[in-house]
């Protein structure tokens, strides 16, 4: 029959139905055969199944029909000749008969011929290796694979007659591993599901359902059922999560103790069901299939084959982390199971793993000792921020510590006293550490006492741990003593990072109080950057990058502070255990900047209200609540926070880390007449100072607020006593020269003694170290003593511009992914937010219509502050706020307090809450 080249498919349309949408290799073949059909061609397509190759055909068989060729789709009967002008098309040849694949090895090196087959990579015997490399020698195979991100919305959106949406897309990837039939039947299975009304559902990641449909399942259970016994058996074991390694494949499925051939034999039926369309390339088994499988194992069976692949993967010391997790639920017991628990609970510690605890309590209810895992549950429950359960299990091993190792009362007494330190009982956590150390010569007790010891005022005992010459590595307990050479016993901690990073958090809070500043601040964020990628860091009795960030506050160092704590909460340093404290610490830098809004942001994002925070986070709150209070003029809120700052107050005691919120509780104290509540522990501050030898860096701050406590309460003499104490620690830090010199002024302003410009350069001085309220106040109060009015002036326009919140804390996500869904909500909650440094402009025109002093009224006014309040953050009186606002309205054309608040908000953006 003579081919026709009038007629046929467009070669400009490809695939003009879309049946090989998402198939580049096919849709080049079809476009190639198309465009050319005459020419002669030798197509071996090769593909698992439910790849496409019979589509392919199809669509090849009827393009050359189109173009009016006879297609044969099977072999002649007998051994007639196939003629030249017919084009054999043939699916399947991997199932032909040698002498079938033998003729067509014949016809294959006839020239000028037009013959296109296809096969399964497996089972691949001699006769079809040498049809597919007669085809070779003309032309490559055309080797169809999985579909990728791609592939898959080509395939969505010929189904939807649309372009789908990326949940759905990444959904139906991640199910089916790409399989193109896979790919097929799930999204026609969820328009089925969803219905045609629904199916806008598909739009939206939440809209999407949890699981596949049920109906898919059972179709997909029953043909992997359908399968040969082993095949079968290869994919259930796979779906219950054993990996693709013939060492335990061959013992799980029976085949290890095959004649010589276990490990081959295995191979056999990884490809066969690869070349069955049940594995990806990669062998691994699609969710979906998975899941189907699974759905019809026995709950006895499943139970009996993960303990069996748990058993193994123990024996060869292997990870069993993931078996053990899908163990969980099932009460398996027995001391293997037991073993198995333990095992994978180990594995989630040294990862960080919040599933650890869980996994320790499966192994205590299926036989393990209680008391002997206490110690591990202890570090468990303390990693995932259980810190009552943490305390609770550390308890049990030291109240019996002649009935476990030394290395799990140490373990034990680690936990206990970091469990304390966050519990604001730094004494108590010394004097765990000191036992500690008595009991464990390697080192490691002393270096982890080293701040609880220095927060307390410890300071010559903490000098002489650091005297001492450390155990080197591998040399524990051994001796110089006659005779034959003695077995070692405990080793010497090794070098890690954790030790590294521990040594360096100690000499840096040393060195804090009785070496060099700067020394110190570089040590801290040393070991904050190497406990970086350690969960483990939870165990300490604080965190590296808050004590970084204390010294740096200190040292009048905001920038560095806030990159350090910032980087914290953005890798989940410390676990979260210390998630509130870093938030809370940045809090206080947002204050110092004068960002009040942002201060509150953070404080509500670390305690929301139906949290409890330990006892030094909840000291920091409050005195942080008190200071926001006190910042924005705002009495009725300083009234209930002081309630809460006093709650707080009894039950921490003074250690060195809290003299900062303290000496804000102070002032907050003396305003409100409450003194009585602090007195008692302004004195135990100053007793722990003077044992620390009053070091300038952490008593600074303390001299600061109880300064202007003194100058509320019209103390001259106590004020004028800090302000002396201040002037001569005034060489210490950047920080405390700049309080140095704004004190004496400050003591001035008791008579309205003001020299206008030493007053604006110390205002401008404390703003150069990060206190822009604490500048611009000084320059305000100087402002309204002063009787010179262009000196005032010039004050107020100071005042004025120091009121700045300097560089924003910007939203810093963390990494990792949280374990379930009460997490995912923990951590959305606490999500570090600040307000722009600046509004976003309107897009009507609108905001010039405001001067920047009113843009400024306007962001306080949708913050809820009353007109006094304002004026005492911009210096200005409550009346001339009202006359802004006045201004405000009839300039915007607003006929209603709600107009107003409208228009406002378009034109400074909405305020953070």
């Amino acid at each position: 029959m003579a081919a026709r080249t009038s007629a046929g498919p467009d070669p400009d349309r490809p695939d003009p139905d879309g049946v090989l949408a998402g198939a580049p290799a096919a849709r080049r073949l079809y476009r190639e055969v198309v465009a050319d059909p005459q020419a002669p061609r030798l197509v071996d397509v090769v593909a698992p199944a439910g790849h496409g190759k019979t589509v392919l055909l199809e669509t090849l068989a009827a393009a050359y029909r189109g173009a009016g060729f006879e297609v044969l789709r099977t072999l002649p009967n007998g051994d007639g000749p196939v003629g030249l002008d017919a084009v054999l098309v043939v699916d399947d040849v991997h199932l032909l008969s040698a002498a079938d694949l033998h003729r067509l090895c014949a016809l294959a090196v006839e020239p000028a011929r037009r013959l296109v087959v296809a096969h399964r990579p497996w089972p691949s015997g001699p006769e079809l290796a040498a049809l597919a490399a007669a085809f070779a020698v003309v032309s490559p195979p055309v080797v169809l694979g999985p579909l990728d991100r791609t592939g898959v919305a080509a395939r969505a959106a010929r189904f939807l007659r649309e372009r789908p949406a990326a949940p759905l897309v990444d959904r139906v990837l991640e199910q089916t591993g790409g399989l193109p039939v896979l790919v097929d039947r799930l999204l026609a299975a969820l328009l089925d599901q969803v219905g045609p009304a629904d199916r806008a559902r598909l739009e939206q990641a939440d809209g999407l359902p949890d699981e596949p449909p049920a109906a898919l399942l059972q179709q997909l259970g029953y043909a992997a059922y359908g399968l040969e016994r082993r095949v079968r058996e290869l994919l259930v074991v796979l779906a219950l999560g054993a990996p693709r390694d013939t060492e335990v494949l061959g013992p799980l499925l029976g085949l290890a103790d095959a004649a010589g051939g276990g490990i081959d034999e295995v191979e056999e039926l990884v490809e066969e069901a690869r070349a069955g369309g049940y594995l990806t390339a990669e062998g691994n088994l699609p969710p979906i299939v998975a899941t189907a499988i699974l759905r019809r194992i026995p709950a006895a069976r499943r139970l009996e084959l993960r303990r069996t692949l748990a058993e193994i993967q123990l024996d060869r010391g292997a990870s069993v982390l993931a078996v053990a997790r899908d163990m969980l639920g099932t009460e398996a017991s027995g001391s293997r199971a037991a073993e198995v628990f333990v095992a994978g609970a180990e594995e989630a510690v040294r990862s960080g793993s919040p599933i650890a605890g869980r996994l320790y309590e499966a192994a205590v209810r299926a036989g393990a000792p209680a008391l002997p895992l206490a110690g591990r549950r202890a570090e468990a429950a303390m990693l995932a921020g259980d810190l009552d359960l943490a305390l609770a299990q550390a308890d049990q091993v030291l109240s019996a510590v002649d009935q476990v190792d030394t290395e799990d009362a140490i373990r034990a007494g680690t936990v206990a006293a970091a469990v304390l330190a966050h519990r604001g009982l730094l004494g108590r956590s010394a004097e765990l550490y000191r036992w500690m150390g008595a009991a464990e010569p390697s080192g490691q007790p002393a270096l982890l006492a080293l701040p609880a010891l220095i927060g307390t005022g410890a300071l010559d005992e903490a000098r002489a741990l650091l005297d001492r010459p450390p155990v080197p590595a591998g040399l524990g307990d051994l001796t110089c003593a006659p005779g034959p050479p003695p077995v070692p016993g405990r080793l010497g901690r090794p070098p890690t990072l954790l030790a590294s990073a521990e040594e360096l958090m100690g000499k840096g809070v040393y060195d804090s109080v009785a070496g060099s500043p700067t020394a110190a601040l570089s040590q801290l964020a040393r070991a904050a950057s190497l406990l970086e990628s350690s969960n483990r860091a939870a165990l300490l009795p604080d965190t590296p990058a808050a004590l970084a960030a204390l010294v740096a506050v200190h040292c009048g160092e905001l920038d560095v502070a806030q990159s350090v704590l910032e980087r914290a909460v953005q890798v989940r340093l410390g676990g979260t255990a210390a998630a509130a404290r870093h938030r809370l610490l940045l809090g206080w830098i947002a204050l110092f900047r004068g960002s009040t809004t942002t201060a509150r942001a953070l404080l509500m994002a670390a305690s929301p209200a139906e949290a409890r925070l330990e006892p030094r986070d909840e000291l920091v709150a409050a005195a942080l609540e008190v200071a926001l209070a006190r910042r924005t003029g705002d009495l009725a809120s300083l009234m209930p926070a002081w309630g809460r700052a006093r709650e707080a107050i009894v039950r921490h005691p003074v250690d060195l880390f809290v003299l900062q919120p303290l000496g804000e509780l102070a002032i907050a104290a003396t305003r409100l007449r409450e003194t009585s509540w602090v007195r008692p522990h302004l004195d135990e501050a100053a007793a722990l100072l003077a044992r620390l030898g009053d070091p300038a860096l952490w008593a600074a701050p303390l001299h600061w607020s109880e300064m202007h406590a003194a100058i509320l309460a019209e103390d001259r003499e106590a004020a004028q006593r800090h302000a002396a104490a201040l002037e001569a620690a005034g060489g210490v830090s950047r920080y405390a020269a700049a309080m140095a010199t704004a004190a004496p002024h400050w003591v001035r302003l008791m008579d309205s003694d003001v020299d206008p410009e030493a007053v604006e350069a110390a205002a401008r001085g404390l703003h150069a170290v990060g206190l822009s309220w604490e500048g611009g106040k000084l320059a305000g109060q100087a402002a309204i003593r002063t009787r010179d009015r262009k000196a005032m002036t010039a004050l107020l326009g100071c005042a004025r511009a120091l009121q700045s919140s300097g560089p924003a804390v910007a939203l810093v996500p963390q990494t990792g992914a949280p374990a379930d869904a009460a997490d995912r909500q923990a951590s959305t909650r606490s999500a570090v937010r600040r307000p722009a440094s600046e509004p976003e402009p309107a897009e009507d025109g609108s905001e010039s219509q405001l001067s920047e002093r009113e843009r400024e009224v306007a962001a306080l006014v949708l913050e809820g502050l009353t007109y006094k309040q304002i004026g005492e953050q911009l210096f200005i009186s409550a009346k001339t706020v009202e006359h802004h606002v006045a201004r405000m309205r009839q300039r915007l054309g607003s006929n209603s307090r709600g107009e107003l608040f409208a228009h406002l908000r378009q034109i400074v953006g909405h305020p953070e809450s």
